[in-house]
């Protein structure tokens, strides 16, 4: 696995900020709530408490899978009546504001609980995958290096959002690093909530009285449902001061309601109650009654709230037991002055008043008890729920069989939860028995309709299995699932020619499979599952190779066939091949050193290829780093010997020799060893820069001007002298040279890249056999040089060695002495 690191963190700040005082009047755009009068009252003025938050910003990648995009975590307080999203996007090119940069455009992902499930591709998902919704935005470039956008959402769901940030997909272009000023594009978000304090709660039972001004439109008020509640019950009665209740009444989980919420019109419904059947459970609900436009006058009421416990389905919940979830409130309330909540008194309700409504509850349904599942970390998103005397599971035909899993907070939203059931057709009897389940967050859906294979109500959705005789096996999985509580409930039916029945003495028996992973199918083989990182948020995401796409690498609508694979490894080992011919010329030159580098070179380059292929025609020697690194120096090397080897340092040593006679450095040696260090060096520190490969040749290249103009100096003649030295060896060999750099820097993308680089490394091979010098040749037709007479010492002038034509090893001497 990969790992990627996030930049910067989130900081809270308040509203003293130039941005928020901007995004202030779009703020106040939220209609006013109401200012009730009462214990049980909230209002704009003093009761709202503004926090901004933002990230630092981060440079956007063109999208080719999900770990190519930037994920951005926040966190919104309960009762958040609005929460504002300033997009801010700008270009850099060279350290400035990149003007010349194109406008590309930016697409921003919002999702509430866990990061989206983004498919900008089109590619097809993996077969029993369920693809959670999200929105998108894009974002258009308003000022030449730098635009913004907003984005904002009223009563927002509390919790974790995350926003997922890309640039369009491109041509696959590869460039090398640092060849010219690339374009950046960064991209900030900076979030604004606005939340209330001090909303009113209701008790359940109890009574809480209201007067709304004439200037008040609205009155917000909020009650906890514990686990095992099957039904709410909102009521507005007693209306004074108007005729009837000209009221509407809304209801909404987790957050304020909104006009689309569950809603009720007073005016036309007496008595005005608003039931909810399977809320969630452990959740707020929030509770508003809205004046109806054009009443006039102050107006009384009394709401009141009523839960039904589904473990006595004959009774309502008691508003007062000894535990903190009957008293309607979260664990994490505690007790206070060290009593227990049995000794305390019942609650009052807002106004005062101690005496609760009479239950008259509707007869509801038995809801059955919930097994709990074991958690087993393994590793990171690798969890596994192991099921008490499991995990084999009996579904009897009377009732259903319930089981819960909890995802942690943040930990396990960033991988897949998986669940399998395999029924053991032996155990039907013969019966035509399916089982089905129903897999739902924050509520088990129980519902005691036969009929019914569907595990969605009007407020609650939900995935649904199903396993019979003939399909024994099926499959679900859910990429980056919501945490909390899911609830998967198993129901056995017969189906007969009118439907299907409750079956009868029948107990079907299945296998039950429940495990978060990281990635879908370990992204198979031709994908690589990567453990990503965004600040202090891990998530997984699968990065495909040899043209496979998709959330699992499953989609082969592009994907390279195995001939295509087979002949792209070919082309890229065996064009490594070119490299014999440099190394015969070399050893026959008795340039042996240099016909070692290009052997390993061409060693370490074949295999290099043979192990970085996408596909499945990997063969890999040693590790991927070792070869890569010995690659990328054998490549280096080739390059510094050969041109060492031109600049023909042999005269100036033996000069020296003649200087110091005790002995003098070889130069040709020194610079050998010095270039292998430096090189090494260099490519410990940035493999893919460009300084690595024109560094160490313009050096070498250096070396070999100032050896060339120093003899022509001397001579006072072209060196080389022969022009057929010039026209046939020198001119194509910088010319094959300068067409292998053009085309490894400009035109090689990563469609043509087995061959672009196949002919890279052809190139590179021949142009080595044209310019490493020539092996000397006995020559006795030459001419003397001029006669340099020395200061009181005998100066020796080789002069085939002069004219850049022999080998001193191998040459004879013939010198000229004077003194």
């Amino acid at each position: 696995m990969g790992r990627r690191g996030g930049g910067g963190g989130g900081q809270r700040r308040t509203l003293a900020n130039p941005l928020l005082l901007l995004l202030l009047p779009l703020l106040l755009l939220l209609p006013p709530a109401g200012e009730c009068q009462g214990p049980g009252a909230w209002a704009r003025d003093g009761l709202f408490v503004t926090d901004y938050f933002t990230r630092t910003p981060r440079k956007l990648s063109p999208f080719r899978s999900f770990a190519s995009i930037e994920l951005f975590h926040f966190h919104i307080p309960e009762d958040t009546v609005i929460a504002v999203w300033n997009l801010i996007t700008f270009k850099e090119q060279g350290g400035t504001f990149g003007d010349q940069c194109p406008d590309r455009s930016i697409t921003v992902y919002f999702r509430s609980g866990a990061p989206s499930v983004i498919n900008p591709l089109h590619t097809h998902f993996p077969r029993d995958t369920a693809v959670p919704g999200s929105f998108a935005l894009t974002l258009t470039w308003t000022l030449p290096n730098r635009t913004t956008g907003v984005f904002n959402v009223t009563s927002p769901l509390p919790g974790d959002w995350f926003l997922a940030a890309h640039l369009p997909k491109d041509e696959g272009k590869i460039s090398v690093k640092g060849l010219y000023e690339e374009c950046q594009y960064l991209f900030q978000p900076q979030l604004i909530v606005q939340r209330l304090v001090n909303i009113a709660v209701l008790y359940p039972g109890y009574v809480t009285e209201q007067n709304m001004a004439p200037h008040n439109r609205s009155c917000l008020y909020k009650v906890f449902v514990p686990s095992y509640t099957s039904r709410v019950l909102v009521e507005v009665q007693r209306c004074h001061g108007s005729d009837g209740c000209p009221f509407w009444l809304r209801v909404r989980a987790k957050a304020p309601p909104l006009h689309n919420s569950t809603a009720l019109d007073c005016q036309e419904h007496t008595p005005c109650q608003l039931a909810l059947d399977l809320p969630f459970w452990q959740h707020w609900y929030y509770v508003l009654v809205e004046k109806h436009p054009g009443v006039l006058g102050t107006i009384s009421f009394q709401v009141t709230v009523q839960l039904t416990d589904c473990s006595r389905p004959s009774l309502a919940r008691p508003p007062f037991l000894p535990s903190s979830a009957s008293m309607n409130m979260p664990h994490s309330f505690g007790s206070a002055s060290g009593l227990s909540l049995g000794d305390r008194p019942p609650p009052a309700s807002p106004n005062g008043t101690k005496y609760p409504v009479p239950i008259n509850s509707p007869t509801s349904e038995q809801c059955w008890p919930v097994r709990p599942t074991l958690r087993n970390e393994l590793d990171t998103f690798s969890v596994h729920f192991y099921i008490f005397f499991g995990p084999n599971v009996s579904v009897p035909p009377d009732r259903p069989a319930i089981f819960v899993i909890n995802l942690l907070p943040v930990l396990d939203s960033g991988g897949v939860l998986n669940l399998e059931l395999r029924l053991n057709v032996s155990s039907l009897c013969g019966e035509n028995v399916t089982v089905f389940g129903c897999l739902n967050h924050d509520v088990p859906l129980t519902s005691s309709d036969n009929a019914s294979v569907t595990c969605e109500t009007e407020h609650l959705a939900g995935f649904l299995l199903s396993v019979n005789a003939t399909a024994s096996l099926s499959r679900l999985r859910i990429p980056y699932p919501q945490t909390g509580s899911w609830y998967l409930s198993l129901r056995s039916l017969c189906a007969t020619e009118h439907g299907f029945e409750p079956c009868t003495n029948v107990t079907a028996e299945v296998y039950l499979r429940a495990y978060l992973s990281p990635c879908i199918n370990d992204c198979g083989m031709y994908g690589q599952c990567k453990l990503l990182r965004t600040n202090n948020y891990l998530y997984a995401a699968c990065e495909c190779k040899a043209g496979w796409n998709g959330w699992g690498c499953t989609d082969n609508a592009e994907a390279f066939s195995y001939g295509f694979q087979l002949l792209s490894t070919l082309l890229l080992c065996l064009s490594n091949v070119m490299f014999v011919p440099p190394v015969a010329i070399a050893v026959r030159s008795h340039y042996l050193l240099e016909a070692a580098v290009y052997i390993f070179t061409m060693f370490f380059s074949t295999f290099y290829h043979a192990c970085d292929q996408p596909g499945i025609v990997v063969f890999c020697i040693m590790e991927y780093d070792v070869l890569q690194f010995c690659d990328f120096l054998g490549s280096l090397m080739s390059v510094w010997v050969t041109v060492i080897a031109m600049a023909r340092l042999q005269p100036v040593v033996k000069q020296a020799k003649r200087t110091y006679p005790d002995g003098c450095p070889a130069a040709p040696q020194v610079l050998y060893l010095l270039g292998a260090m430096l090189l090494s060096m260099a490519l410990q520190m940035d493999r893919h820069g460009l300084w690595n490969l024109l560094g160490p040749s313009l050096f070498a290249l250096g070396i070999m001007a100032i050896a060339w103009t120093t003899r022509t100096i001397r001579r006072r003649h072209c060196y080389p002298p022969t022009w057929k030295r010039w026209a046939f060896y020198l001119c194509p060999g910088a010319l094959i040279a300068a067409a292998a750099v053009l085309l490894y820097a400009f035109v090689e993308t990563e469609e043509n890249y087995f061959y672009i680089h196949s002919i890279w490394h052809l190139l590179i091979a021949g142009s080595v056999g044209f310019l490493l010098p020539p092996r000397a040749k006995p020559s006795g037709h030459l001419g003397p040089l001029p006669r340099r007479k020395g200061c009181g010492y005998q100066l020796c002038v080789n002069e085939q060695e002069e004219l850049g034509l022999v080998d001193p090893a191998v040459a004879s001497i013939n010198s000229i002495c004077t003194s």
